[in-house]
């Protein structure tokens, strides 16, 4: 059930966090959905986010440190999605989890998680770089209107739909620049609302927003956005360890990089750091990145946009 202080149904976030409060249909085991406006496959965010849910559900008392994840095949929006736990160990400070989630009878992905008693212990961290505040730079809303003429028409839809995490690009202007730049790139993000206090739900938040730019920094010494219609795109596996308690609500800055890009796929790193500068998570993906030959009409010319539309 969700909290009685959620942000109504109706709102972005509100439609996430209904996403991601699944429905539990037997022990262990757990069936989510898929938004209506979905595109022609799931995405992964949203696996690896109701996945989290169905793991914590299972590991009360308990903070998720680890997870670990597969996408295996597309996920199809038009049906739910089952999430089975399997409780693979609880020990004195230590919970470990493995989920996998099954669609027509299949594997789509599997993830293990691991969850700790919350301890305290030697600490340190890298300090982030110096960037702009996010109030200094452009709203969202703002940033659309203003690169409006640049988005493809097939892709414009989904450039302007109505989304439940806020971005603010460090380097706005250069990701639609065609000329190939260093791989790295830094976000400012939060959630659109203010959620629940619970620290699993914003957990869960920040996994679906930690798929949304990550593999398409491996894109950049390439001199490739992801409207390009020669692209296959799509993330291979997911990890992440969370370090220190954050709320997805208030603003978190998110470091990537893209160490190598080789056998068609982008490795990519990244860093989430809260406003005040303390590291919060790190995540790291490897992904397909893939060139094809797009299709075109009589004439030479491409017919449509194939991207495949990662978010």
């Amino acid at each position: 059930m969700l909290p009685n202080d959620s942000p109504g149904e109706s709102s972005p976030i509100g439609r996430l966090i209904q996403l991601l409060d699944l429905e539990s249909i037997e022990v262990n085991i757990f069936r989510g959905t898929s938004p209506e406006d979905c595109s022609q496959r799931v995405f992964g965010g949203q696996v690896l986010g109701q996945a989290l849910v169905a793991a914590s559900r299972t590991a009360k008392a308990r903070i998720c440190h680890s997870l670990h994840a597969y996408f295996l095949v597309p996920g199809d929006p038009k049906v739910p999605i089952l999430y089975e736990v399997d409780r693979s160990r609880d020990g004195a400070s230590f919970s470990s989890r493995r989920v996998v989630a099954i669609q027509h009878g299949r594997q789509i992905f599997h993830m293990s998680a691991s969850f700790q008693v919350e301890q305290a212990g030697l600490e340190h961290q890298i300090d982030p770089p110096a960037v702009p505040a996010p109030d200094s730079l452009l709203s969202e809303d703002a940033f659309r209107r203003r690169f409006a003429h640049l988005i493809p028409p097939g892709a414009r839809t989904h450039f302007f739909r109505e989304r439940p995490i806020e971005m603010r690009p460090v380097d706005g202007e250069d990701i639609f620049r065609a000329d190939p730049r260093p791989p790295h790139q830094a976000i400012w993000m939060r959630a659109t609302e203010a959620l629940p206090a619970e620290l699993a739900l914003h957990q869960c938040v920040l996994a679906y927003a930690s798929d949304m730019t990550l593999l398409e920094t491996s894109l950049l010494p390439h001199g490739i956005w992801w409207f390009d219609d020669r692209l296959q795109i799509a993330s291979i596996d997911h990890a992440m360890w969370f370090h220190r308690r954050f709320r997805a609500d208030e603003w978190l800055l998110y470091v990537q990089d893209s160490p190598s890009a080789s056998g068609a796929r982008g490795f990519s790193r990244g860093l989430v750091y809260a406003a005040d500068g303390t590291l919060v998570a790190s995540v790291a993906q490897e992904g397909l990145i893939r060139l094809r030959e797009a299709p075109r009409d009589r004439n030479g010319f491409t017919t449509k946009n194939a991207v495949d539309a990662k978010k």
